[in-house]
């Protein structure tokens, strides 16, 4: 256990992060899941919907400093990728 006020602090901090943290990478981890069933059922529609929805929230994530600009244009490039062969194809 802490021994200092400081050291307290630090821990709260430490804890509110990694919940944070947890949420974001879950959520993050959901919509590219979402992007990926929708491909592999084949479904065109929903997955340019699914996609769509990805695109606008990595960017968000972006703008709010969770993701990195490169790692979340590189998410939804292999997301678009996905897309594209699977509408190709029909």
């Amino acid at each position: 256990m802490a021994n200092h006020k400081s050291a307290e602090k630090r821990i709260r901090q430490t804890q509110k992060r990694t919940e944070r943290n947890r949420y974001y990478r879950t959520r993050i981890k959901n919509i590219t899941k979402s992007v990926r069933e929708a491909v592999t059922n084949n479904d065109g529609v929903s997955a340019a919907e699914a996609f769509k929805i990805a695109n606008k929230e990595l960017h968000s994530f972006v703008s709010k400093g969770i993701l990195k600009k490169n790692t979340a244009a590189r998410k939804v490039a292999k997301l678009n990728g996905l897309v594209k062969k699977l509408n190709q194809g029909k």
